[in-house]
């Protein structure tokens, strides 16, 4: 974007070769051979830049477009300067304005006897309205072109025109909202009635009676309170009802384009009237806005046009966005008019050949001053070079035909096309009139002599009453549609979640978690304070900042989206997470108990070391480029799309005793897997979302947050239950195990993709389940070295390669 062309002579300048591609693998010899005559030893814009000579690829050596008027590969299509419908200015030269309309409504004539001759293409069949295009330099020419072609019955949309505000369309709206801001205003009622919401023509305006306005004034008065009362939505299918608005729009040529702009600026106005909270006057405001900043709202994917059924019309679009795209047959109307340099006093913009071509401003503006009047005069030779280049652009989007004109106006001959064909010979002068058309007529003959066959010298002249007749298509014959595919009815799109949820009825899995403590094991519920001894004691010692925290799904999706928004690293870690806090809890209503005591206790859970597996880091210590939140996967299962077997959780069991040993601290949880109540058969697609993925120490690490509350609800909420045994059970009992070697095997694939010189025992991730309710910051109890907790495991080298074998196969490798 802002592409600067010194950039690239630069980087030339400096590379160590240049490969030229020397067949043309787009155009015919033919239209070859005319460019190069036309071209010649030209220099785009700069000595370093020349046009060079190719040959057409073998294919294309001969003419491919068949039955065309005039086939010859490029037409210059003169405009006499006494043509009577092409007005002159005093001195005797041709009207530029005079000429652009008249040269748009030719190119639309010559169009549509171009397609009304129906010549084909070799090889692709006929030559319909969507391989023409036309080629222009700025929109307002685009919409002159269009309007021209419309004018004679082809089809033509201004393709990529870019906003949808930068339609008329939009001012159509304005005009609508204006009338029903003050339905009284006899004016605005009159404006409102020329747009397609009421369809008046000039002469029904002309020619109303007082009757015909108060009946107008009145149905805006409804319509403005249809649009109070109810939004733009409504009083769009009010007025398309009313007002038969699709139907009459449909039947006038473009109406589709017209309807479908007119549809989508009604659906941005609702957003924005809804979003915003707008009335009818701030709602025509906000329009009015958004039409001011015109192609600069392009890029949003809600203001681009909408296409639909445009691939059937002539393509008219900017040079510039035609850079990169080929049509069989190309119209460039405007090539001998130059882009409009003042010659008032301005910043001069231009390249600085004593500073390495740096991009330079001179703000002097003092035409006496020597230094700005060179620079001033470089500054225009750029603009001329760039427009010299653009007309390459424009003529070598052409495959099989080009066509250009040529008006003998003022400044014709600062225009591309005629440096292009005066060359180096000093251009006419511009006292006599008269002489430099006959010197450009003479110039243009002597170009079609020296390419013969290839260029062709025509007077533009109208052809009247020409008019394109596109042929109805033929009606086909219908006929129902009978699925012959026989369904699967197994193969589902599948998470965790609905793997495990038959086993915990209304639990899911790491986003949604309801309270735990009721169904724990026999035996493993704490002994007294009174009673306990030793390290036990310490632990039920040890209470949970969170520990009266709701419980419940609602509780755990907003803790995660905390998580996913907060900066570990901020410097006032209190600060970010209250704020973080704020705008989750302004997204939904959630009970989460006293907000200070949330924001402390997920405080000291971000500072609490996460042990000796990832060298006692803390999230704390992970900066955002370290951080990977909510990474989405989704994995093919025995085949995907086109399955050849299922995936049984036996064949993951099988593997699990295969790699992990009995005292490990998920032996034996392949047993579990035959809990009948598990969804054992798998076909389909594995998809699942890692809450966090972090880089430590040139490592990897799988993180889940998990807001369960390990204990009776009724019960203090303590370092004992979130010790390490108690954890791994969890994991188990939960099937968090599972869980986890999922997304193991999910990173496991990211990383053997993404990441060169990938080693998956060196890479492994260690997987650390983190339960909120029991990280107490620093001084979080330990067992064994191990912080109370967290749950942190690393699976042995060879399971993931043999877990991931088995999603592919669905057995054991």
């Amino acid at each position: 974007r802002g592409a600067d062309v010194y950039a690239y002579l630069d980087a030339a300048e400096h590379a160590g070769a240049r490969p030229t591609l020397r067949p043309n693998w787009r155009s015919d010899q033919g239209l070859l051979d005319a460019y190069d005559v036309l071209f010649g030893d030209t220099r785009l814009g700069h000595a370093d830049i020349a046009y060079r000579k190719v040959r057409a690829a073998e294919p294309n050596r001969a003419a491919r477009l068949h039955g065309a008027p005039v086939a010859t590969p490029l037409r210059v299509r003169v405009v006499a300067r006494h043509d009577p419908d092409v007005r002159r200015t005093p001195t005797g030269w041709s009207s530029a304005l005079s000429a652009r309309d008249y040269i748009a409504r030719d190119a639309a004539a010559d169009i549509a006897g171009l397609l009304a001759a129906g010549p084909t293409l070799e090889g692709d069949g006929s030559l319909g309205a969507a391989d023409v295009a036309v080629l222009v330099r700025k929109n307002d020419q685009a919409r002159a072109v269009k309007v021209a072609l419309q004018d004679v019955g082809v089809p033509a949309v201004v393709n990529g025109a870019g906003s949808v505000f930068a339609t008329e369309t939009a001012r159509d709206w304005v005009r609508l909202l204006e009338a029903l801001e003050r339905p009284e205003s006899l004016p605005r009622a009159r404006a409102a009635a020329l747009t397609p919401f009421l369809g008046w023509t000039a002469d029904a305006v002309a020619g109303a009676s007082d009757e015909g306005w108060d009946a107008l004034q009145q149905r805006l008065h409804t319509w403005a309170g249809l649009l109070r009362r109810n939004g733009v939505a409504t009083l769009l299918e009010a007025m398309s009802a009313q007002q038969r608005l699709a139907e009459r729009l449909l039947s006038v040529l473009g109406g589709e384009r017209e309807l479908t702009d007119l549809r989508q600026l009604g659906e941005l106005l609702q957003a924005a009237a809804v979003d915003g909270r707008l009335g009818i006057t701030a709602l025509a405001a906000w329009l009015r806005r958004r039409m001011a900043a015109d192609d600069r709202d392009a890029g949003a994917e809600d203001r681009l046009r909408r296409l639909e059924s445009d691939a059937e019309a002539v393509q008219v679009l900017t040079v510039h966005r035609s850079k990169g795209l080929e049509f069989p047959v190309v119209y460039c109307p405007y090539l001998w008019d130059p882009v409009w340099i003042s010659d008032e006093a301005a910043p001069a913009i231009y390249h600085d050949a004593e500073h390495g071509d740096a991009r330079a401003i001179d703000v002097a503006m003092d035409p006496r001053d020597v230094a700005y009047a060179a620079h001033v005069a470089q500054d225009h030779d750029e603009q001329r070079g760039e427009e010299l280049r653009l007309a390459y652009v424009a003529l070598t989007r052409a495959k099989h035909q080009a066509v250009i004109w040529w008006a003998s106006t003022y400044n014709s001959r600062d225009s591309a096309l005629g440096r292009l064909v005066f060359g180096g010979a000093a251009p006419p002068g511009r006292r006599d009139p008269e002489q430099a058309a006959g010197a450009a007529r003479e110039r243009f003959a002597a170009l079609a002599a020296a390419a013969p066959g290839a260029i062709v010298l025509e007077r533009a002249l109208i052809a009247r009453g020409a008019r394109f007749s596109p042929q109805e298509p033929r009606a086909a014959d219908l006929e129902a549609a009978a699925l012959h595919r026989r369904l699967d009815p197994r193969w589902r799109r599948m998470s965790y979640s609905a793997i495990t949820a038959g086993a915990y009825e209304a639990r899911v899995a790491s986003e949604l978690e309801e309270a735990a403590g009721a169904d724990d094991p026999p035996g493993d519920q704490p002994l007294p304070l009174a009673d306990a001894t030793g390290d036990e004691a310490a632990l039920l010692a040890a209470g949970s900042l969170l520990s009266d925290m709701p419980a419940g799904t609602r509780v755990g999706t907003l803790l995660h989206q905390v998580f996913e928004e907060t900066d570990f690293a901020a410097a006032d870690l209190t600060v970010e997470l209250s704020a973080r806090v704020a705008r989750a809890r302004r997204g939904r209503t959630v009970d989460v108990g006293d907000p200070v005591v949330l924001v402390d206790g997920l405080r000291a859970a971000i500072e609490t070391p996460l042990g000796p597996l990832v060298g006692d880091r803390r999230l704390r210590d992970l900066a955002p480029a370290d951080r990977l939140d909510e990474l989405t996967f989704e994995l093919p299962l025995v085949g995907g799309d086109r399955p050849d077997g299922e995936l049984t959780l036996e064949a993951i069991a099988d593997v699990l005793r295969e790699h992990v040993a009995a005292d490990d601290p998920l032996g034996g949880y392949a047993d579990r897997l035959a809990d009948p109540m598990l969804k054992a058969h798998l076909r389909g697609y594995l998809t699942g979302t890692i809450d966090l993925v972090a880089r430590i120490d040139g490592g990897y690490a799988i993180m889940d947050y998990k807001s369960n509350r390990l204990a009776a609800a009724d019960e203090p909420l303590t370092a004992w239950h979130h010790r390490p045994a108690a954890l791994a059970e969890e994991m188990q009992r939960s099937h968090y195990a599972l869980q986890a070697l999922l997304y193991a095997v999910a990173l496991h694939r990211y990383l053997r993709w993404r990441l060169p010189g990938y080693d998956v025992d060196r890479d492994r991730p260690a997987l650390l389940y983190l339960f909120l309710r029991g990280m107490t910051g620093p001084d979080t109890p330990r067992v064994d070295g191990t912080p109370c907790g967290v749950f942190a495991w690393r699976p042995p080298a060879a399971l993931l390669p043999a877990l991931s074998d088995v999603l592919d196969r669905g057995r054991p490798a």
